[in-house]
């Protein structure tokens, strides 16, 4: 099952990248530099047993802007080049996690990396919610996660244990 886990991981990727767009348009995890993560700091509540600080969603339209230029400028993207509906902006640290609404929590995820990464998110937030897993832990497993594509199958089935 494993074997069969990875060979398929391996074929999305493959696909997801020669879909006629250079992986060097768009960044394949965030740029650490820029987006190095951040918890919430304005709470609108509390959430887990673990009490941990929740930010309602709240990104305005400039912010997004100024982030997608910010990359193309930065790193050499072509984002802002690219059709605006094959990305979204993603919190590094989610939401559900306890991350922050700030510049430096979120990034320009193209969709070829969120439909490998978003079935990540609720499964670490659940085992939050369950507290079988700690804040601290849950924000290096996503972080390892979207910084190395590679690794999300395996980080998904050692949640899905937990």
């Amino acid at each position: 099952m494993k074997k069969t886990n990875q060979t398929l991981f391996a074929l999305l990727l493959t696909v997801a990248f020669s879909a006629g767009v250079s992986a060097a348009d768009f960044p394949k995890g965030p740029e650490l530099s820029i987006t190095p993560g951040k918890l919430c700091d304005q709470p609108t509540a509390t959430r887990y047993p673990e009490k941990i600080p929740y930010c309602t969603r709240d990104v305005t339209y400039d912010t997004k802007e100024i982030l997608m230029k910010e990359y193309d400028q930065k790193f050499d993207y072509h984002i802002m080049t690219m059709a605006r509906t094959d990305f979204k902006i993603d919190h590094l640290i989610p939401l559900c996690a306890g991350g922050s609404n700030d510049i430096t929590n979120l990034w320009p995820q193209h969709k070829s990396v969120y439909e490998i990464t978003d079935p990540l998110e609720p499964a670490i937030c659940a085992k939050m919610a369950q507290g079988r897993l700690k804040q601290k832990d849950a924000v290096s497993l996503v972080i390892d996660a979207k910084t190395h594509l590679e690794k999300v199958p395996a980080i998904l089935q050692q949640v899905n244990r937990m």
